[in-house]
């Protein structure tokens, strides 16, 4: 912004004049055209590491650089083709490894943009909501509570409105923004308390703003390091493939210096031919192919949530969603539709009947029906219902609309109160002359420790009878019977049209009944004014209650009629001595689906509690009808957790695992419990829509924002943010959590057995004194060539039926665990190996050499000055050997797609990529074994069709052998 053009000094009539703009806005045709001659509201992409750089480090980290040794060992030890062949696994390996993780960060950048950032603004006189990057100057914004500011803007009108600025200003406290003009000129923009800047948020209240700077012309845009490159810390799952990286790493050191010592003590190997196969057992034990298969798992993992509307923005989530044992959720919306209908209205002695279903406004409020306008009594009836549906409308923020070609009527702003303006419009008032009629004044805004919401209207000009709808009615008989009952309300005022001196101004307060009761002093009944008695108040509470226990979220709604000193007077004494008018009664279905989640997630072991800010009776019942409790729920209110202590509060969450309620709570005790949940060691999962919910998402192990009703703030807070704001989403990412997280156990079950095949040869070299069953670059052959494809379809494994039947996993439980280092090594990986060296001791056997034949033998075939023949078998024997582990491994892909469950169960063909992976597995290995070129890089030599033949066993052998070890295990577990 120009530096001499200082917008906080002007009036608001002078911003308009100023910006080419009205109090409406401007029109769609000249945004248009603003946005041509400015261009799109937003700044450069934040600048990240090079690409270039983020490769090396797949050349720098602890399991390349043990290579990058491995290699240099390697040509010290004078073999330069094993040293150029293991530096070439480093650079395939780095390749593959840098376009997974670059895959998935794209895909993760895709995802952002499906819930783009958005802006409510006035075009064509009408408020819709645009994309914010359509932002352009001149353009009159609409603030709520919650709402991320996207441009510069001068505030215009103020409601309470507080500025969350930390963002610029480093202010850890929310600044209150007003729209009178700031006289100073000499300050900075970012001290003028009438101006909003992009990147801060609103922290209450409302207001309209007009932008007067977009993209790289506001002040975020000119701070430079505020686009700067933020270090990412590690995620969890990064720290425990780290931790496998470490150990894995730490036993081939150590096999290899024992390889070296034995192969040079027992076996008598020059020190050169020692140190080759030192080297060989460090790269065997070296799974080069686990970290692109965990990026691969991950971008797999996040891609499947996003197709049911989870969208993952931090990766880490997807593996903690795996040991999730607690869910804190909402209730309206993520439990029930978010559809709110009023159906029933109370007024004293009375409950009315609200027909029709939505935001349509089609049907009845039933006391205006026909068949009841026969008496002067239902008339009155008929229009105190009317003034506190006016009441209700009035003191609304939400607009109702319906696009053109569409059917659906919409809600722009709190469903709650679309319910309410649908209402009004079925009782027969016209909402746009109500407002024209009785202008807003001041807004006392809603917030979570009042529960109310209050307008002061300005009602000099107002026609009485129209605030009831009686001019919309053809009867005159109507009008008349308004005129009469308007002279017999004198005690209030609302309708006396004789003293406009001291009644210009009119209150309406709606919220929480029992919050709106306690500032009433009055109720009004027909015809007259009363001072509320207990017995009244206890009636009004009834009411409420019988409500409430039919699951309908109950609004009171009062008013207050007076004089200019109102206006003069502060918000606490403001909402005081209000009138009662009487109840309305909405009603939010249950999701249908919701039922069926919660059950899935107690048969998972997760336990479900909703945190809410609605009636204790009202929650009861949803939470009954969605199954969250079997009997009776125990409902713990906001003031009855104020009142208990950590400890007490950690007793009750301990002993009620299921049916457990938290109703009327406030987002600092949301806080409160979510730290509780943790302190007794659960990993929770916390979902929250409101911008006083992100300290609770962010204290939680998994922050769920919501897609659709949630506010930006709580979006930027959240790990997840659900598209659909569905609870039963929710247990579907966590059952994609579980998936992902069993998915990396299988492929490194799968890896780490072929890890142990490729050892054996080895270990028998030293304790049988023959030459060894593998060379090295047949073993690099296996980790980074037939087995990378196999394992990567392990990673796009679905989730297993019944996974979420199983108790969440704990949270401390090592990805590398003693039962899958004793299923890869000592069962699954023993037998590869005893397999691949029966068909190397095959060839010998079918050559006409036994076993002390070829102990003599091997000498001169270590040392290479066999003859040609000798050598030749042996050629053959090792590529046996290779053979073997690689038809080993396909049985042992199938045996890896699940611990629990027998491939009968799976499956042999539900998952294709392990098809194409054995394909492509077995293209490769023909090549080495027939391709004459290849057979010279890695030692091998053709293989008969016999040996062939045999091949055929080895996959049912493993595979068989899995099987029955499962179904062992599963007697025994079935006993236990």
């Amino acid at each position: 912004m120009n530096s001499n053009f200082h917008i906080w000094t002007l009036t608001p009539t002078d911003v308009y004049k100023t910006l080419t703009t009205t109090p409406q806005g401007i029109s769609e045709a000249e945004a248009n055209l603003r946005l041509k001659q400015s261009g799109y509201n937003e700044l450069p992409e934040p600048q990240t590491r090079p690409l270039i750089l983020r490769f090396t480090d797949q050349l720098t980290h602890f399991m390349a650089l043990l290579l990058w040794v491995a290699g240099i060992l390697a040509f010290i030890s004078q073999t330069p083709e094993l040293g150029w062949a293991i530096w070439a696994v480093i650079w395939i390996n780095a390749i593959f490894s840098f376009w997974q993780e670059y895959q998935a960060e794209k895909a993760l950048s895709a995802l952002k943009k499906i819930l783009p950032s958005q802006a409510k603004v006035f075009r064509d006189g009408k408020l819709s909501v645009i994309a914010a990057r359509e932002l352009v100057s001149g353009d009159v914004m609409q603030l709520e509570e919650g709402d991320k500011i996207s441009a510069d803007a001068r505030i215009i009108e103020s409601q309470s409105l507080y500025v969350d600025v930390s963002v610029l200003t480093g202010e850890s406290l929310p600044v209150p923004r007003i729209s009178e003009p700031v006289t100073a000129a000499n300050i900075h923009a970012s001290e003028a308390s009438n101006l909003v800047f992009a990147g801060s948020t609103v922290a209450a209240g409302r207001g309209l703003a007009v932008v007067y700077a977009t993209g790289t012309h506001t002040e975020f845009g000119q701070v430079a390091h505020l686009t700067a490159h933020v270090k990412r810390e590690a995620s969890t799952l990064e720290v425990q493939i780290s931790r496998v990286v470490h150990i894995i790493t730490i036993i081939a050191l150590s096999m290899g210096v024992v390889i070296f010592l034995l192969t040079k003590l027992l076996v008598g190997m020059q020190l050169k031919e020692s140190f080759i196969f030192a080297i060989g057992i460090i790269v065997a034990f070296v799974p080069e192919g686990l970290l692109p298969t965990v990026s691969l798992a991950l971008a797999i993992g996040v891609k499947r949530m996003a197709t049911q509307n989870a969208l993952v923005r931090r990766l880490s989530a997807v593996e903690t969603l795996s040991a999730v044992t607690v869910i804190c959720t909402d209730k309206t919306g993520t439990l029930t539709k978010n559809e709110m209908t009023v159906r029933q209205l109370w007024i004293p002695n009375t409950n009315i009947n609200v027909t029709g279903v939505g935001y349509e406004p089609k049907g009845e409020v039933e006391v205006i029906t026909e068949e009841l306008r026969t008496t002067e009594a239902q008339r009155t009836q008929r229009n105190e219902v009317r003034l506190m549906l006016a009441g209700a409308a009035l003191c609304s923020n939400a607009r109702l609309n319906h696009p053109p070609n569409s059917n659906q009527w919409q809600v722009l702003g709190d469903p709650t109160e679309g319910a309410l303006l649908v209402a009004a419009i079925k009782a027969g008032l016209k909402l746009e002359e109500l407002q024209q009629q009785a202008p807003r004044v001041r807004e006392i805004p809603f917030d979570s420790h009042r529960r109310m919401m209050t307008v002061l209207l300005y009602q000099s000009c107002i026609d009485r009878d129209s605030i009831f709808g009686l001019t919309n009615r053809r009867d005159a008989e109507d009008a008349e019977a308004g005129r009469n009952l308007a002279q017999s309300h004198e005690g209030v005022g609302l309708l006396d049209s004789d003293d406009h001196e001291n009644s210009q101004y009119l209150i309406f307060t709606k919220g929480s009944t029992l919050d709106v009761l306690q500032h009433s002093r009055y109720l009004w009944q027909p015809g007259e004014k009363l001072e509320l008695t207990e017995t009244q108040r206890e009636e009004v509470v009834a009411a409420n209650d019988q409500l409430a226990s039919q699951g309908y979220r109950v609004l009171g709604v009062a008013t207050r009629q007076g004089g200019a000193e109102l206006n003069q007077l502060d918000n606490n004494l403001l909402e005081q001595d209000l009138t009662f008018l009487g109840l309305v009664g909405m009603i939010d279905p249950p999701r249908p689906e919701v039922a069926d989640a919660i059950a899935l997630c107690h048969r998972a072991g997760i336990q479900v509690t909703m945190i809410t800010g609605d009636y204790g009776l009202t929650a009861a019942a949803i939470a009954q009808r969605i199954g969250l409790a079997n009997g009776k729920p125990r409902i713990i209110t906001g003031e009855q957790l104020g009142h208990l202590s950590d400890t007490q509060l950690r007793q009750i969450l301990n002993k009620h695992k299921t049916g457990l309620v938290f109703a009327r709570v406030m987002p600092e005790q949301k806080l409160r419990l979510v730290e509780a949940y943790k302190t007794l060691g659960h990993v929770v999962a916390v979902t929250g829509d409101g911008v006083n919910d992100a300290p609770a998402l962010r204290a939680a192990n998994i922050g769920i924002a919501m897609g659709i009703s949630g506010t930006d703030v709580a979006r930027e807070a959240a790990d997840i943010v659900l598209i659909d704001d569905n609870f039963a989403t929710i247990v579907s990412a966590i059952e994609q959590g579980r998936a992902v997280y069993q998915n990396i156990r299988k492929f490194m079950t799968y890896i780490l057995a072929s890890n142990m095949a490729e050892f054996l040869p080895f270990l028998a070299m030293v304790f049988l004194k023959i030459p060894p069953a593998l060379v090295i670059l047949q073993i690099l052959a296996i980790d980074l060539g037939t087995d990378m494809l196999p394992a990567l379809a392990l990673g796009a494994e679905k989730p297993e039926a019944g996974s979420m039947e199983l108790p969440p996993r704990k949270k401390n439980q090592p990805l590398l665990d003693l039962p899958l280092l004793l299923r890869a090594y000592c069962f699954l990986g023993l037998l590869e190996g005893l397999a691949g060296m029966a068909g190397f001791f095959f060839v010998w056997w079918t050559n006409g050499y036994n076993l002390p034949q070829l102990q003599a033998l091997s000498p001169s075939i270590l040392s290479h000055s066999a003859d040609a023949t000798i050598m030749a078998i042996y050629y053959q024997a090792t590529t046996m050997t290779l053979a073997v582990i690689v038809a080993c491994q396909d049985g042992n892909v199938f045996a890896c797609r699940s611990e629990r469950f027998s491939i009968l169960r799976l499956g042999f063909f539900t998952n294709r990529f392990i098809w194409w992976g054995i394909a492509v597995e077995w293209f490769l290995i023909l090549s080495i074994i027939y391709y004459p070129s290849l057979q010279k890089v890695f030692s091998t030599a053709a293989l008969k069709p016999s040996y062939l033949l045999m091949l055929l066993l080895c996959p049912p052998f493993i595979l068989m052998a899995d099987e029955l070890r499962k179904r062992m295990l599963g007697s025994v577990n079935h006993q236990n």
